[in-house]
């Protein structure tokens, strides 16, 4: 699959890149994006979810009643989780939410969500560019040359930019990642991805081709 690299300015530079048909043409997994999706946004759990459990309770520890002769239950401590203010049963406890997942798996979800992506024609390649200082307005006006200015988008980097990321942390539709970092979740997240020209090579290299 070839696309046309475009320039800032939204206009065709006369280059072209060649996608690998290994990355953004296989045969989708569907199940591999959802236990790639499932185990990101486990991961984003903090799990630090506690409620007080009869032993966590601050209370007194005397029997509250005699044993026998009150012709109710046996009771022996305001603690219980049958009384108001007493613990809870079987309440959330911290935890951690993550689980394993095979490289080989993760690598699969990132080439199927690639793929449903190029199959969308929802990839654009932007030639290298560089921000003098972070300014937020150059980044809208990059989105509006390229036609996608109503569309939540993800820019892909060949490398870390300080300057691209701070000018795009102010807007809600623009997300910036290095190559290597890349994740299902986020390819499935924007409707449309702006690979930079270098981070055609960077993904190859890292889902190993």
């Amino acid at each position: 699959m070839e696309l046309s690299v475009l320039d800032i300015k939204g206009k065709e530079t006369g280059r072209k890149v060649t996608l690998n048909d290994q990355i953004f043409g296989i045969e989708p997994s569907d199940h591999a994006i959802y236990l790639d999706v499932k185990q990101y946004m486990a991961n984003q759990r903090q799990g630090t979810h506690k409620s007080k459990e009869r032993g966590d309770i601050s209370g007194s520890t005397r029997k509250i009643k005699k044993q026998k002769g009150t012709g109710t239950a046996r009771a022996g401590s305001i603690k219980s989780p049958i009384f108001r203010g007493g613990g809870t049963v079987f309440g959330p406890r911290p935890r951690n939410y993550g689980f394993k997942l095979n490289k080989k798996v993760k690598e699969l979800a990132r080439k199927s969500a690639l793929t449903y992506k190029a199959n969308e024609k929802s990839i654009l390649v932007l030639e290298d560019f560089n921000l003098e200082a972070p300014k937020t307005k150059e980044m809208v006006a990059i989105k509006s040359n390229l036609q996608i200015a109503d569309k939540k988008s993800l820019f892909v980097l060949p490398v870390e930019n300080n300057n691209i990321y701070l000018s795009s942390r102010n807007l809600q539709d623009i997300s910036v990642v290095i190559a290597s970092e890349l994740n299902t979740y986020q390819i499935l997240n924007a409707k449309t991805i702006v690979l930079l020209e270098g981070s055609v090579k960077k993904l190859e290299e890292a889902l190993k081709l």
